[in-house]
Protein backbone atom coordinates (compact mmCIF):
# COMPACT_ATOMS: atom_id res chain seq x y z
CA UNK A 1 0.00 0.00 0.00
CA UNK A 2 2.59 2.20 -0.93
CA UNK A 3 2.16 6.09 -2.77
CA UNK A 4 5.00 7.51 -4.20
CA UNK A 5 2.99 11.08 -3.83
CA UNK A 6 3.65 13.73 -2.23
CA UNK A 7 0.41 13.78 0.28
CA UNK A 8 -0.57 12.12 3.12
CA UNK A 9 -1.06 8.35 2.25
CA UNK A 10 -3.28 7.29 5.23
CA UNK A 11 -6.11 10.03 4.88
CA UNK A 12 -9.23 9.02 4.48
CA UNK A 13 -11.03 8.97 0.99
CA UNK A 14 -13.36 11.81 0.46
CA UNK A 15 -15.44 13.71 -1.93
CA UNK A 16 -14.13 14.19 -5.64
CA UNK A 17 -16.23 17.00 -6.84
CA UNK A 18 -15.65 20.17 -7.24
CA UNK A 19 -17.11 23.59 -8.13
CA UNK A 20 -15.75 25.90 -11.13
CA UNK A 21 -12.72 27.21 -9.80
CA UNK A 22 -12.19 30.97 -9.21
CA UNK A 23 -9.78 33.42 -10.26
CA UNK A 24 -7.77 33.22 -6.92
CA UNK A 25 -7.87 29.36 -6.90
CA UNK A 26 -6.56 29.56 -10.60
CA UNK A 27 -3.91 32.32 -9.82
CA UNK A 28 -2.33 29.69 -6.93
CA UNK A 29 -3.20 26.97 -9.56
CA UNK A 30 -0.92 28.62 -11.38
CA UNK A 31 1.64 29.05 -9.68
CA UNK A 32 2.12 25.83 -8.09
CA UNK A 33 2.50 24.46 -11.50
CA UNK A 34 5.51 26.96 -11.92
CA UNK A 35 7.46 26.09 -9.07
CA UNK A 36 6.37 22.14 -8.93
CA UNK A 37 9.48 20.44 -9.55
CA UNK A 38 9.68 17.29 -12.16
CA UNK A 39 8.89 14.13 -10.88
CA UNK A 40 11.70 12.31 -12.31
CA UNK A 41 15.37 13.54 -14.26
CA UNK A 42 15.27 13.65 -18.10
CA UNK A 43 18.07 13.17 -20.29
CA UNK A 44 15.86 14.27 -23.22
CA UNK A 45 12.94 17.06 -23.26
CA UNK A 46 9.43 16.56 -20.82
CA UNK A 47 6.59 15.42 -22.27
CA UNK A 48 8.57 11.71 -23.08
CA UNK A 49 5.14 9.40 -21.12
CA UNK A 50 2.69 11.25 -23.79
CA UNK A 51 4.91 10.89 -26.76
CA UNK A 52 6.30 7.03 -25.38
CA UNK A 53 3.43 4.25 -26.20
CA UNK A 54 2.48 1.87 -23.49
CA UNK A 55 4.83 -0.53 -25.45
CA UNK A 56 7.89 1.39 -25.67
CA UNK A 57 7.46 1.91 -21.67
CA UNK A 58 7.23 -1.67 -21.10
CA UNK A 59 9.68 -2.42 -23.11
CA UNK A 60 12.30 0.64 -20.81
CA UNK A 61 10.94 -0.84 -18.02
CA UNK A 62 11.91 -4.29 -18.43
CA UNK A 63 15.36 -3.68 -20.02
CA UNK A 64 16.82 -0.57 -19.32
CA UNK A 65 19.59 -0.14 -16.79
CA UNK A 66 19.01 -0.11 -13.05
CA UNK A 67 20.78 3.02 -11.31
CA UNK A 68 20.15 5.20 -7.90
CA UNK A 69 17.75 3.73 -5.88
CA UNK A 70 16.12 4.99 -2.98
CA UNK A 71 12.79 4.30 -0.72
CA UNK A 72 9.70 6.11 -1.84
CA UNK A 73 9.36 7.17 2.11
CA UNK A 74 5.69 6.10 1.62
CA UNK A 75 3.69 3.69 2.76
CA UNK A 76 4.88 0.09 5.08
CA UNK A 77 5.55 -2.01 2.05
CA UNK A 78 9.59 -0.41 1.68
CA UNK A 79 9.11 -0.10 -2.12
CA UNK A 80 11.76 1.57 -3.94
CA UNK A 81 11.98 4.20 -6.70
CA UNK A 82 14.93 3.51 -8.81
CA UNK A 83 16.04 5.91 -11.65
CA UNK A 84 16.22 3.84 -14.95
CA UNK A 85 18.35 4.64 -18.00
CA UNK A 86 18.62 2.86 -21.96
CA UNK A 87 21.51 5.35 -22.35
CA UNK A 88 18.89 7.67 -24.40
CA UNK A 89 16.14 7.93 -21.98
CA UNK A 90 16.56 8.63 -18.04
CA UNK A 91 13.44 8.17 -16.48
CA UNK A 92 12.30 6.77 -12.69
CA UNK A 93 9.95 3.92 -11.65
CA UNK A 94 8.47 2.83 -8.87
CA UNK A 95 9.31 -1.21 -7.72
CA UNK A 96 6.95 -3.03 -5.24
CA UNK A 97 8.23 -6.45 -4.21
CA UNK A 98 5.10 -7.29 -1.66
CA UNK A 99 3.71 -10.14 -1.68
CA UNK A 100 2.06 -11.46 1.63
CA UNK A 101 -1.15 -13.64 2.22
CA UNK A 102 -2.75 -13.75 5.86
CA UNK A 103 -5.63 -15.80 6.96
CA UNK A 104 -6.50 -12.47 9.49
CA UNK A 105 -4.82 -9.49 8.89
CA UNK A 106 -5.70 -6.75 11.90
CA UNK A 107 -5.32 -3.14 10.88
CA UNK A 108 -5.22 0.21 12.24
CA UNK A 109 -9.30 0.80 11.84
CA UNK A 110 -10.01 -3.08 10.13
CA UNK A 111 -9.84 -6.45 10.28
CA UNK A 112 -9.61 -8.64 7.13
CA UNK A 113 -9.71 -12.16 5.95
CA UNK A 114 -7.79 -14.05 3.61
CA UNK A 115 -6.00 -11.09 3.57
CA UNK A 116 -3.43 -10.38 0.28
CA UNK A 117 -1.27 -7.51 -0.90
CA UNK A 118 0.97 -8.67 -4.08
CA UNK A 119 2.98 -6.42 -6.75
CA UNK A 120 1.16 -8.66 -9.01
CA UNK A 121 -2.09 -6.83 -8.87
CA UNK A 122 -0.61 -3.88 -9.91
CA UNK A 123 0.29 -5.52 -13.50
CA UNK A 124 -3.33 -7.24 -13.51
CA UNK A 125 -4.64 -4.01 -12.89
CA UNK A 126 -2.56 -1.70 -15.72
CA UNK A 127 -3.71 -4.64 -18.38
CA UNK A 128 -7.34 -5.06 -17.19
CA UNK A 129 -7.26 -1.13 -17.16
CA UNK A 130 -6.11 -1.15 -21.24
CA UNK A 131 -8.39 -3.99 -22.02
CA UNK A 132 -11.22 -1.70 -21.27
CA UNK A 133 -9.65 1.46 -22.48
CA UNK A 134 -9.60 3.56 -18.91
CA UNK A 135 -5.80 4.75 -19.42
CA UNK A 136 -6.05 5.97 -15.38
CA UNK A 137 -3.36 3.21 -14.87
CA UNK A 138 0.33 3.75 -15.60
CA UNK A 139 1.93 1.26 -17.28
CA UNK A 140 3.38 -1.67 -14.93
CA UNK A 141 5.61 -4.68 -16.09
CA UNK A 142 7.17 -7.62 -14.04
CA UNK A 143 10.93 -7.60 -13.09
CA UNK A 144 13.04 -8.95 -10.53
CA UNK A 145 14.97 -6.70 -8.39
CA UNK A 146 17.47 -7.86 -5.93
CA UNK A 147 16.82 -11.66 -6.47
CA UNK A 148 12.95 -11.16 -6.05
CA UNK A 149 10.07 -10.69 -8.43
CA UNK A 150 8.48 -7.10 -8.35
CA UNK A 151 5.99 -4.79 -10.33
CA UNK A 152 8.16 -2.14 -12.01
CA UNK A 153 6.01 0.50 -12.46
CA UNK A 154 6.16 3.94 -14.80
CA UNK A 155 6.46 6.79 -12.35
CA UNK A 156 4.09 9.44 -13.36
CA UNK A 157 5.43 12.33 -15.33
CA UNK A 158 4.64 16.25 -14.16
CA UNK A 159 3.18 15.15 -11.25
CA UNK A 160 1.23 18.57 -9.89
CA UNK A 161 -0.33 17.35 -6.27
CA UNK A 162 -2.36 14.46 -5.29
CA UNK A 163 -5.82 14.29 -4.49
CA UNK A 164 -4.78 14.99 -0.59
CA UNK A 165 -2.79 18.26 -1.35
CA UNK A 166 -5.80 19.24 -3.87
CA UNK A 167 -8.31 19.21 -0.93
CA UNK A 168 -5.58 20.52 1.81
CA UNK A 169 -5.57 23.69 -0.96
CA UNK A 170 -8.89 24.14 -1.56
CA UNK A 171 -8.38 23.77 -4.96
CA UNK A 172 -11.05 23.45 -7.84
CA UNK A 173 -10.13 21.64 -10.95
CA UNK A 174 -10.62 24.03 -13.99
CA UNK A 175 -13.55 22.15 -15.74
CA UNK A 176 -15.33 20.21 -12.98
CA UNK A 177 -17.22 18.16 -16.32
CA UNK A 178 -14.35 16.57 -16.86
CA UNK A 179 -13.09 15.97 -13.35
CA UNK A 180 -16.20 14.15 -12.85
CA UNK A 181 -15.43 12.15 -15.61
CA UNK A 182 -12.27 10.80 -14.51
CA UNK A 183 -13.18 10.26 -11.02
CA UNK A 184 -16.31 8.63 -12.32
CA UNK A 185 -14.21 6.11 -14.22
CA UNK A 186 -11.46 5.82 -11.32
CA UNK A 187 -14.38 4.79 -8.73
CA UNK A 188 -16.12 2.32 -10.97
CA UNK A 189 -12.56 0.55 -11.52
CA UNK A 190 -12.14 0.51 -7.73
CA UNK A 191 -15.54 -1.33 -7.78
CA UNK A 192 -14.13 -3.51 -10.49
CA UNK A 193 -11.42 -4.99 -9.36
CA UNK A 194 -12.12 -4.80 -5.10
CA UNK A 195 -9.94 -2.39 -4.77
CA UNK A 196 -10.00 -2.07 -0.56
CA UNK A 197 -7.20 0.71 -0.80
CA UNK A 198 -8.57 3.41 -2.20
CA UNK A 199 -7.14 6.54 -0.62
CA UNK A 200 -5.87 10.54 -1.12
CA UNK A 201 -2.55 9.78 -1.71
CA UNK A 202 -2.45 7.38 -4.32
CA UNK A 203 -4.39 9.88 -6.70
CA UNK A 204 -2.25 11.57 -8.62
CA UNK A 205 -3.04 14.96 -10.76
CA UNK A 206 -0.81 15.84 -13.54
CA UNK A 207 0.13 19.54 -14.47
CA UNK A 208 -2.95 19.25 -16.87
CA UNK A 209 -4.70 17.71 -14.45
CA UNK A 210 -5.07 14.10 -15.39
CA UNK A 211 -5.47 11.92 -12.78
CA UNK A 212 -3.69 8.87 -12.54
CA UNK A 213 -4.49 6.01 -10.23
CA UNK A 214 -1.85 4.14 -8.75
CA UNK A 215 -1.13 1.49 -6.23
CA UNK A 216 -3.16 -1.77 -6.54
CA UNK A 217 -1.48 -4.11 -4.20
CA UNK A 218 -4.41 -4.52 -1.95
CA UNK A 219 -7.00 -5.29 -4.94
CA UNK A 220 -8.78 -8.36 -6.16
CA UNK A 221 -10.93 -9.05 -2.99
CA UNK A 222 -13.37 -11.57 -3.51
CA UNK A 223 -16.78 -9.74 -3.07
CA UNK A 224 -19.59 -10.56 -5.57
CA UNK A 225 -21.33 -7.43 -5.96
CA UNK A 226 -20.32 -3.80 -5.79
CA UNK A 227 -21.37 -0.81 -4.38
CA UNK A 228 -24.26 1.18 -5.84
CA UNK A 229 -23.36 4.35 -4.37
CA UNK A 230 -19.50 4.75 -5.96
CA UNK A 231 -20.81 3.67 -9.12
CA UNK A 232 -21.44 7.70 -10.56
CA UNK A 233 -21.02 7.48 -13.79
CA UNK A 234 -19.20 5.70 -16.92
CA UNK A 235 -18.23 6.29 -20.35
CA UNK A 236 -20.00 4.83 -23.19
CA UNK A 237 -17.19 3.50 -24.63
CA UNK A 238 -16.20 1.91 -21.37
CA UNK A 239 -19.41 0.35 -20.94
CA UNK A 240 -19.79 -1.49 -23.77
CA UNK A 241 -16.27 -3.00 -23.27
CA UNK A 242 -17.08 -4.02 -19.65
CA UNK A 243 -20.26 -5.66 -21.43
CA UNK A 244 -17.76 -7.70 -23.65
CA UNK A 245 -15.59 -8.60 -21.23
CA UNK A 246 -15.25 -12.56 -20.86
CA UNK A 247 -13.36 -15.25 -18.44
CA UNK A 248 -11.18 -15.91 -21.98
CA UNK A 249 -10.01 -12.59 -22.05
CA UNK A 250 -9.17 -11.75 -18.64
CA UNK A 251 -7.06 -15.33 -18.58
CA UNK A 252 -5.37 -14.22 -21.56
CA UNK A 253 -4.19 -11.02 -19.91
CA UNK A 254 -3.80 -11.83 -16.23
CA UNK A 255 -3.00 -15.21 -15.94
CA UNK A 256 -0.27 -15.70 -13.42
CA UNK A 257 -0.98 -12.58 -11.87
CA UNK A 258 -4.45 -12.96 -10.53
CA UNK A 259 -6.11 -16.64 -9.95
CA UNK A 260 -9.18 -18.12 -11.47
CA UNK A 261 -11.49 -17.25 -8.24
CA UNK A 262 -10.36 -13.63 -8.46
CA UNK A 263 -11.60 -13.49 -12.55
CA UNK A 264 -14.95 -15.65 -11.49
CA UNK A 265 -15.41 -12.75 -8.86
CA UNK A 266 -14.35 -9.83 -10.81
CA UNK A 267 -17.31 -10.95 -13.61
CA UNK A 268 -19.78 -10.98 -10.79
CA UNK A 269 -18.83 -7.86 -9.97
CA UNK A 270 -18.91 -7.04 -13.66
CA UNK A 271 -22.65 -7.93 -14.18
CA UNK A 272 -23.09 -5.55 -11.07
CA UNK A 273 -22.03 -2.60 -12.93
CA UNK A 274 -23.31 -3.43 -15.51
CA UNK A 275 -26.66 -3.96 -14.54
CA UNK A 276 -26.74 -0.63 -12.23
CA UNK A 277 -25.29 1.43 -15.57
CA UNK A 278 -28.26 -0.10 -17.61
CA UNK A 279 -30.78 1.18 -15.27
CA UNK A 280 -29.48 4.25 -14.60
CA UNK A 281 -28.66 5.26 -18.62
CA UNK A 282 -28.43 8.84 -17.28
CA UNK A 283 -24.72 7.90 -15.77
CA UNK A 284 -23.60 7.19 -19.14
CA UNK A 285 -21.81 9.73 -21.07
CA UNK A 286 -19.14 10.42 -23.70
CA UNK A 287 -15.60 11.32 -22.05
CA UNK A 288 -13.46 13.20 -24.36
CA UNK A 289 -9.77 11.93 -24.21
CA UNK A 290 -8.22 11.64 -21.04
CA UNK A 291 -4.69 12.41 -22.43
CA UNK A 292 -5.83 15.92 -22.93
CA UNK A 293 -6.56 16.46 -19.35
CA UNK A 294 -8.98 18.86 -17.82
CA UNK A 295 -6.83 22.21 -17.97
CA UNK A 296 -8.42 23.80 -20.96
Amino acid sequence: MDQPSPGDPDGPSTRLYSAPMGPHAFALVLALSLIALPAVPWTNPAGTQARLSDAEMESFLRTARVGRARGTGKGVTDSDRATLSDGTLSHDAHIQTIDESKSKFVGERTIEFNFRDSWQFNIAVYRIDRLLGLQLVPVSVERNWRGEPAAFTWWVDDVLMDEGERLKQKLSPPDSRCWNEQTHLIRMLDQLIDNVDRNLGNMLITKGWRVWAIDHTRAFRLSKTPRPAMLTGIDRAVLQRLEALDFAALKRIADGYITDGDIRALLSRRDGIVAHFTAHASLVYDRRDPASGCAH
